[in-house]
């Protein structure tokens, strides 16, 4: 039966897209100078990055914690002789040996003191600073991009999932696919569909994209049952439109609030994610070399460990970096210590830089998107600072 949100969902990209026809024919980005890829995944929830690196060498850690992020000796594993990767996500191991994984670990958006994980999410996926105000805000940093990248089409970019996605929100063309859609539909009923909105040109162009959507073969996307099934089919997807024409796609993954019990409510979460990047490289084939895949969340945690076995909403935390076009096995930038002289406002992580100015990076070493694009228009008011190096 047709699904009514996909349709909605398609309706409102294409009324927002209208406004960007220009874009709509201009050259086609399978003949723009890059063939490179980017994955970004938005972790809703405010992931501990204490818990995923544990920087088990800051002697501080084992006094602010006392039944997680204890690093091997709670079953970690050492990645430099100071952080270790949470024993859940033991499945990325061998990228991080191969030099296909790394992470930032002490890093945030500008987003201060209110711990919101509705602003913190806004603020992350529209990429501005402290001086605009969220609410006025309506489009995100991956759509400003599409408006700065030559050869920029409708397929361009993907955003997949459940979730609304900001980062992608915009004037820029744009797609949008949910791994639930249930779309059966004969042709015959498809003419019908078309013919009956075929006065409305809102709602023709959003029947004729839902269908056009339906009909690429995301029916075959049948993933096994278990707890990481939903990751798998977004990164399935993702993975199936980035072989094609399509060079940006990004999704979320939610349940990484971890106010109690943290080594019970992240473990689903880390295995999904570890799923998700495992799928992304064997679904991508010769493509994974030429992939670059952002994993974000909105702020870090408390780095004391609250009484429920938990932590609260922080401040600095962590990006992972993966792909088979990464330069990783190292902890990239710098750590500012869990001394108490080094805790922002005297409980959390201090971020020591921008986690945009490391999206900044990638994109302008990915696509050519110059600088000044990138601190004016993708990211506007931000100081990119010296280039981490985050490729190969």
């Amino acid at each position: 039966m047709f699904n009514r949100r996909l349709f909605l969902k398609s309706s409102a990209l294409i009324g927002c897209s209208a406004a960007a026809h220009p874009l709509l024919s201009s050259i086609a980005f399978a003949t723009a100078p890059s063939e490179n890829r980017l994955v970004v995944i938005i972790l809703r929830g405010a992931m501990d990055g204490l818990d995923v690196f544990q920087p088990y060498g800051d002697p501080e850690l084992h006094k602010l914690r006392k039944t997680i992020s204890l690093g091997p000796d709670q079953g970690a594993y050492d990645l430099d002789g100071f952080f270790a990767l949470h024993p859940t996500l033991s499945p990325l191991m061998p990228l991080w040996n191969a030099g296909e994984l790394g992470f930032v670990p002490a890093v945030s958006t500008p987003y201060r003191n209110k711990r919101s994980h509705f602003d913190g999410q806004d603020m992350l996926e529209a990429g501005t600073g402290t001086d605009m105000d969220l609410a006025s805000q309506s489009d995100g940093w991956l759509n400003r991009l599409l408006h700065n990248m030559p050869g920029a089409q409708s397929e361009t970019a993907y955003s997949v999932g459940t979730e609304q996605m900001r980062i992608l929100a915009g004037t820029a063309p744009a797609r949008s696919w949910s791994p639930k859609i249930d779309l059966q539909l004969s042709p015959q009923a498809q003419m019908l569909l078309l013919h009956a909105y075929h006065d409305d040109p809102l709602f023709r162009e959003g029947s004729e994209e839902a269908l056009e959507i339906a009909n690429q073969g995301l029916d075959k996307i049948r993933e096994e049952r278990g707890p990481t099934r939903d990751a798998r089919a977004l990164a399935s997807f993702a993975a199936s439109r980035l072989n094609g024409e399509t060079r940006i796609a990004t999704f979320s993954l939610t349940g990484w609030d971890s106010h109690a019990r943290q080594s019970t409510i992240l473990k689903p979460s880390l295995l999904g994610l570890a799923d998700a990047i495992l799928t992304l490289r064997e679904g991508l084939g010769r493509n994974w070399s030429k992939t670059t895949i952002l994993a974000m969340t909105e702020f870090g945690r408390t780095v004391r460990e609250n009484g429920s076995g938990g932590t609260d909403h922080g401040t600095g935390g962590a990006m992972l970096v993966a792909g088979g076009a990464v330069r990783g096995k190292r902890a990239m930038g710098n750590w500012p210590g869990l001394g108490e002289k080094n805790l922002y406002a005297g409980r959390d992580l201090t971020p020591v830089a921008d986690i945009r100015a490391y999206a900044a990076w990638a994109l302008r070493d990915l696509f050519g998107t110059s600088r000044n694009v990138l601190e004016t228009a993708v990211f506007p008011g931000l100081d990119m600072g010296a280039n981490p190096r985050i490729l190969a």
